[in-house]
């Protein structure tokens, strides 16, 4: 439904066509029926500011009077009131969907308390910026790498004819998890651009690490530990050639993922915090581009992609223009 206003061919900036969809299909997900129906206008304006108001300079002064800072916080009241409002006209209908905000309202702790609205709205926003964000992001360097390199993009076409030769038109979770080639993909281009490129723990005792070299290191209680994703994912003793765009790494037989175990790739994190949106991201992902994929020739007629390391959240600079024509994928 999305793709029906592009015409049969034509020129569009991918990166601001998957931002725009997955924040459609994240807040349907994430935040429920009346947002998406109703009131998605506001919420993705409102959305915008809050993300706007997440810059560098926010990590150390997060409350500094700069006007970035009093749109992301006049953003928050009003979220913070639409949520109020969805959840109140839910609880007076005495109407119960299956969705995540649902399962927010119905939430209690372990003393029997329940979840407040601001609790809530805070825990809605995270969702979504944690469902939106992060899948634009890795959305748009997948498609990037894909056109860039034609013998990538002519395996996961093939693996979307095998799947058409096999299943139909159908596209389901079932069948997303069959497409291991554009799986590949997505993981390879989410090692050379996690969004995420500095990951924060707080020491809750003291311990020590010894490095690979042998050098061991005191971390006392209550310090703050870092690891880096963008560093750790192109360690040349875990990844051969690592600033190569080379999907087949985590291929059967190589799993350059696992070189160094559990940890050798972080792109979501690990351990007990590790992303818990993991499987929902690649299931985004790997629906849009399937379906870009059997209905669209594409081609990249901007120049590859610089990073914005500008940003809060590292994404890609600027426009990413692409090409585009209708076509069917034949399977003959």
């Amino acid at each position: 439904e999305y793709f029906s206003k592009w015409g049969n061919e034509g020129v569009v900036d991918i990166k601001y066509e998957l931002e725009h969809l997955i924040i459609l299909t994240a807040s349907r997900c994430l935040l429920g029926r009346e947002v998406r129906d109703k009131l998605f206008d506001d919420v993705s304006a409102l959305f915008h500011d809050l993300d706007n108001g997440m810059l560098p300079i926010s990590v150390i002064l997060p409350y500094l009077p700069i006007p970035a800072h009093r749109r992301r916080d006049r953003a928050r009241k009003r979220l913070a009131e639409i949520f109020a409002n969805i959840i109140s006209a839910r609880k007076a209908a005495g109407k119960s969907e299956n969705d995540m905000l649902q399962s927010f309202i119905d939430s209690k702790y372990k003393d029997g308390r329940p979840t407040t609205d601001s609790e809530i709205t805070g825990l809605l926003i995270a969702a979504l910026f944690a469902g939106q964000h992060t899948s634009s992001i890795t959305s748009t360097w997948t498609g990037a790498y894909l056109l860039r390199y034609k013998q990538y993009l002519s395996a996961v076409v093939d693996e979307q004819k095998s799947l058409m030769k096999k299943h139909g038109e159908k596209i389901d979770h079932d069948i997303l998890s069959e497409m291991d080639v554009l799986y590949r993909c997505i993981k390879e281009a989410l090692r050379l651009h996690p969004p995420l490129i500095m990951l924060l723990r707080s020491s809750h005792c003291d311990f020590s690490v010894t490095t690979r070299d042998g050098k061991e290191y005191d971390i006392p209680k209550g310090h703050i530990v870092a690891t880096s994703p963008a560093f750790a994912n192109r360690l040349p003793y875990i990844y051969q050639d690592p600033d190569r765009y080379d999907p087949d790494r985590f291929a059967i037989g190589r799993e350059e993922d696992k070189v160094a175990g559990a940890f050798s790739y972080i792109s979501f994190g690990g351990g007990r915090h590790g992303c818990l949106g993991e499987p929902f991201a690649y299931l985004q992902i790997k629906a849009i581009w399937s379906h870009l994929l059997r209905n669209f020739e594409l081609e990249l007629v901007s120049p590859f992609p610089e990073i914005d390391w500008n940003a809060m959240v590292v994404g890609v600079k600027g426009q990413v223009m692409v090409r585009y024509k209708r076509r069917r994928l034949s399977i003959d």
